[in-house]
C-alpha cells in the first residue's frame, strides 16, 4: 500500500489559517503571508490582510532581511567545495587589506569573528548604501569588539566582508554570482535584489494607536549580502526544500549538514534558550523538535524561514511590518502544526542490496572497557557505533573505502574507526582514536592496552 502525503487533511489547513490570523489580528501585521513545505514541496500557502478582499499569494514579494545570509553563506561553501577557498583560512589570505584578515571565514560564517554587529552610523537599514561605498566605511576604524573566535557576536558586517569575498573569487558582483549559482538552478525567479512587482510596501505601525508609517527601502549597497533580497513564500518553500535536501547542481546534502552544524561558542543565555548557529544557519530547539532556518528583519518587514529535518517540514513566514507577529514563533508552530495532525510515514523498510561479510562479521556488541556498545551496519556502507544504555558516546562513520571509517557526530567526529586482525584474520579488535572495543569486556584474548589480569573476574571476597 502506497500513502500520499502531498495534500493537507481540512482539519490541518484550517489549523494553519487560524494560527496565522492570529498572528496577523494580535500582531496588527498589514498583511502576512506563509507556506509550508513537506517532502520536499509546498503543500499549503496562506495569507491574512488589512485589505478586504485583496490577499497577496505565493508570488507577492517581501523583503527578507538577513535570510539573505543563508544565500550568501551558500555561496561561500560552494568555493569551499570548489576547493577555492579553506573555512580556516584567514580572510587577509583571500581579501587582503579590510583590517579585518585575522578572522577566518569560518568565524565569519558563524559570527564568532569577533565584529561589530553593525556598521558605524547612520544606522544603515534606514539609509542608502552609497553613504558606505567601501568596505572601510562598513567595518569603520575599530572593526573588532571581541577577541577572535571567542563568543558567538552576530555581525551584518561580517556578511558583508564575505559578500565581498565572493566577489573577489568569482570576479563578479554579488548579485550576480548569486543568480547564477543559486537562483537560477533553484528556480528561484521571484528572488531579487531589488522589488518586482506585485510587492509589498514596508509599513511601521504606531505602538499605542492602529495607525501606520511608510518605511523606506533603501538598497543597502556594500551590506547587500547581509540583508537586501526580496522573495515570496513560492520561492523560499523551495529554498527550504533545498536546504533539507540538498541539490547537487548548488550544495550537496552533506554540506548543507554541515552547515547546520552548531559552529560558535553561545553565551549562557543563547544555550539556555536552544538558540546556536551554524554556518550561515540558526538552530532553535522548540516543542521538543530541532529547527533550522533563518529569520530576517529591516524596516518595514518580519521573515523567518524554518525546517524540521526530523519530520521533513518547513514553513514560511512573511510580514510588512517593522514590529508586530514573532515571524519564528509563527514558523515553529506551522511546522508543529503538521508534524503533530500528520506525522511523517516512514519509508518501508527495506534490506540492503548487498554488504560485505568482513562489515557483517562486525555488527553486534562490542565492549570499551566495561561500557557495552552495539554496531549497526546502515545504508550507503556507514555503520553506527551507539551505547547501549542509551547515555554516552556514540555517532554514524562514513566509510573511507579502504576498510576505515570516519565519524560524523559528537566526540567521535572526524575520528577514525578501524578493524585490528589478528595474523591469522579473525577480529581481535575495533580502535577507534586509539580507544580499544573488544568482544567481551576486557577480553584477555585481545590486545587490551596495559593488558588484563590473567586471574579473570571475581567476586568481592576473592584474595
Amino acid at each position: 500500500m502506497t500513502t500520499s502525503q502531498e495534500e493537507l487533511l481540512p482539519a490541518t489547513r484550517r489549523a494553519l489559517v487560524h494560527r496565522i490570523s492570529v498572528a496577523q489580528a494580535e500582531g496588527r501585521a498589514p498583511s502576512l503571508v506563509a507556506a509550508v513545505v513537506r517532502g520536499g514541496r509546498a503543500v499549503w500557502h496562506g495569507s491574512r490582510t488589512s485589505v478586504d478582499g485583496h490577499g497577496p499569494d505565493e508570488n507577492v514579494q517581501y523583503r527578507i532581511g538577513s535570510i539573505t545570509k543563508t544565500f550568501t553563506a551558500v555561496l561561500v561553501l560552494r568555493l569551499r567545495d570548489e576547493g577555492l577557498l579553506d573555512l580556516g583560512d584567514p580572510l587577509e589570505k583571500h581579501l587582503p587589506g579590510t583590517g579585518a584578515g585575522e578572522a577566518t571565514i569560518a568565524q565569519l560564517l558563524a559570527h564568532s569573528s569577533g565584529l561589530a554587529a553593525e556598521s558605524p552610523a547612520p544606522w544603515w537599514e534606514r539609509t542608502s548604501g552609497a553613504l558606505r561605498p567601501e568596505l572601510a566605511d562598513v567595518l569603520g576604524e575599530q572593526p573588532f569588539l571581541h577577541p577572535t573566535g571567542r563568543r558567538f557576536h552576530y555581525s551584518n558586517p561580517g556578511y558583508t566582508v564575505l559578500g565581498a569575498l565572493v566577489e573577489k573569487l568569482r570576479k563578479a558582483p554579488w548579485e550576480d554570482v548569486l543568480s547564477g549559482e543559486v537562483l537560477e538552478p533553484l528556480g528561484l525567479s521571484r528572488t531579487t535584489t531589488r522589488p518586482q512587482a506585485p510587492h509589498a510596501g514596508g509599513w511601521a505601525v504606531h505602538p499605542w494607536a492602529d495607525v501606520m508609517l511608510p518605511e523606506p527601502a533603501e538598497d543597502l549597497g556594500r551590506m547587500a549580502p547581509a540583508g537586501q533580497l526580496w522573495s515570496t513564500t513560492a520561492d523560499l518553500a523551495r529554498f527550504a526544500a533545498f536546504l533539507a535536501h540538498g541539490d547537487e547542481r548548488v550544495l550537496s546534502a552533506e554540506t548543507l549538514r554541515e552547515m547546520r552544524t552548531p559552529a560558535a561558542s553561545h553565551e549562557t543565555a543563547d544555550v539556555a534558550s536552544g538558540y546556536a548557529y551554524g554556518l550561515g544557519l540558526e538552530t532553535r530547539h522548540q516543542d521538543g523538535r530541532t529547527l533550522v532556518g533563518h529569520t530576517g528583519s529591516l524596516p518595514g518587514f518580519l521573515a523567518c524561514l524554518t525546517l524540521s529535518v526530523d519530520d521533513d517540514v518547513a514553513a514560511v513566514v512573511l510580514a510588512n511590518c517593522t514590529s508586530g507577529p514573532l515571524p519564528f514563533t509563527v514558523a515553529a508552530d506551522l511546522v508543529r502544526i503538521v508534524a503533530e495532525a500528520e506525522p511523517r510515514i516512514p519509508e518501508p523498510w527495506r534490506p540492503m542490496p548487498a554488504v560485505d561479510p568482513a562489515v557483517l562479521e562486525l555488527a553486534g556488541p562490542w565492549y570499551w572497557g566495561t561500557h557495552a556498545f552495539a554496531l549497526r551496519l546502515i545504508a550507503d556502507g556507514m555503520v553506527v557505533l551507539e551505547p547501549l544504555s542509551g547515555n554516552g558516546r556514540g555517532s554514524r562513520f562514513r566509510p573511507n573505502g579502504d576498510g576505515t571509517w570516519t565519524g560524523l557526530e559528537g566526540y567521535y567526529a572526524g575520528e577514525r574507526l578501524k578493524t585490528v586482525r589478528r595474523p591469522d584474520g579473525t577480529v581481535d579488535h575495533l580502535d577507534l582514536g586509539s580507544f580499544v572495543f573488544t568482544r567481551q569486556p576486557y577480553d584477555e584474548g585481545a590486545a587490551v592496552p596495559g593488558g588484563v589480569d590473567p586471574e579473570g573476574w571475581r567476586g568481592f571476597g576473592a584474595v
